[in-house]
């Protein structure tokens, strides 16, 4: 492959699978191990790009950046990190809508590994059961803190939420900035990306005209 044809693939969100692709090996190192190695490697990026690790202020940071890949910015790639999901059963017979609207995403583009900021807005139909709201922010969380696409992340998000809920009856929209965009490449600071997946009920555009009213979004017709 030769680096225009590289070029275009980061610049067009190809994704070959709902899964983030990850090696059989993922996890047979633990996260010190893995801190200590992206450690050394950052150093060595550090270095090829002139700086002097000697300095006070810089000497610490090999360490710093790769806690923080390993710990927090992609901290979703660990199954054992996954939030427990319990659910509830749903005794007060509630049928309607119920929308949560607003959650952060903090994510990486896969490409660029440059931060993806934005929100999501869910809404589920339960049947026999309900998910504790701040469930719902977890399960975003926990797939935002991977690196990816955000069609990959639209459809992660509703495939765990019906599995979850067993039910099709899921929306999900995500409206984020890819800093991929607006500080590289074209640089465009006011653009950003839409994507919605859905299942169920909300395959019928009555119901999710109601979804975009209560999120204060554009009627379909």
């Amino acid at each position: 492959m030769n680096k225009e044809q590289i070029e275009i693939i980061g610049d067009n969100h190809i994704s070959t699978n709902i899964e983030t692709p990850l090696h059989p090996e993922a996890f047979e190192k633990s996260d010190a191990e893995k801190i200590h190695n992206i450690k050394k490697y950052f150093a060595k990026i550090m270095e090829e790009l002139g700086l002097d690790l000697s300095d006070d202020s810089l000497s610490g940071t090999p360490y710093r950046f790769a806690k923080m890949y390993v710990k927090e910015l992609f901290y979703g790639l660990n199954p054992e990190n996954k939030p427990k999901l319990s659910t509830f059963e749903n005794k007060y017979g509630y049928q309607k809508m119920l929308v949560e609207q607003n959650i952060n995403i903090d994510s990486s583009c896969e490409h660029h590994f440059l931060p993806i900021v934005g929100h999501a807005h869910i809404a589920y139909i339960p049947k026999d059961k309900v998910i504790g709201l701040s469930k719902i922010n977890r399960i975003v969380d926990y797939y935002s803190h991977r690196p990816q696409v955000q069609e990959r992340l639209c459809l992660q998000i509703l495939k765990e939420l019906q599995d979850t809920l067993e039910t099709k009856d899921v929306i999900v929209v995500i409206n984020a900035k890819h800093l991929c965009v607006s500080s590289r490449g074209i640089k465009d600071k006011n653009s950003f990306t839409s994507t919605i997946e859905y299942g169920g009920c909300f395959n019928d555009i009555e119901k999710r005209n109601e979804f975009w009213n209560s999120i204060g979004g554009q009627i379909e017709n």
